[in-house]
């Protein structure tokens, strides 16, 4: 019986150069999708489960610790919770829109027994002349996150009603595409192995 030893051709250039952009292309595409599913977590999911809002600072007065830009999600916390060095968001005036973001810098209890607060923001030389009564206090500072805060604008009101379901659906799509290629490269490499047997089972015979 004669052995028959079939020559193995070195991977072509191409081919290694495509495999080596596919990975790539790969590795870039599970880096989108895991900060997509961060920056959805950061300012739409977590701050849903926990019942806290997300906003955005605007302007300077908490720099550098919260530069404009940032995300910052408030709690709603009850007074008693407020301690000196604590960040809370407040309204200008009870009952209006207008909110304010800076840190506590004095607690008291006025003759009414109400919680008042003096604050301060970091970058502002001095406190606040009002200071903040419980009914204006719209919680405590939970967490903030850098940059995210100009997301969090582009995803207030329709433009956000439009952009959830897009990023849902672009998800879904990613993970579909992905699990497809895989099953096919799967089976494209099954076929070859399945090929390769069985020439060589049919050199095999001839030689033998």
């Amino acid at each position: 019986m004669t052995t028959l030893t079939i020559p193995v051709a070195p991977p072509h250039p191409t081919g290694i150069l495509r495999r080596a952009v596919d990975l790539v292309s790969r590795g870039i595409g599970m880096l989108v999708l895991v900060g997509l599913l961060l920056v959805a977590g950061a300012t739409i999911a977590v701050p849903a489960l926990l019942g806290a809002t997300p906003l955005a600072v605007l302007t300077s007065s908490m720099e550098p610790t919260y530069p404009p830009g940032t995300l910052i999600v408030v709690q709603p916390t009850p007074a008693d919770d407020i301690h000196v060095g604590d960040v809370i968001t407040f309204q200008l005036h009870s009952g209006k829109p207008a909110v304010v973001t800076h840190r506590v810098i004095e607690v008291a209890v006025n003759a009414a027994g109400e919680h008042v607060f003096r604050t301060q923001g970091d970058n502002n030389p001095d406190a606040d002349v009002q200071a903040v009564r419980e009914v204006q206090l719209k919680g405590k500072l939970l967490y903030a996150v850098p940059g995210l805060g100009w997301v969090q604008n582009i995803l207030n009101g329709e433009v956000r009603a439009l952009l959830i379901p897009l990023i849902a659906g672009g998800l879904f799509l990613y993970a579909t595409i992905t699990v497809v290629r895989a099953v096919a490269e799967r089976r494209r490499g099954r076929d070859a192995d399945e090929a390769t047997d069985a020439s060589g089972s049919r050199r095999n015979r001839r030689t033998s």
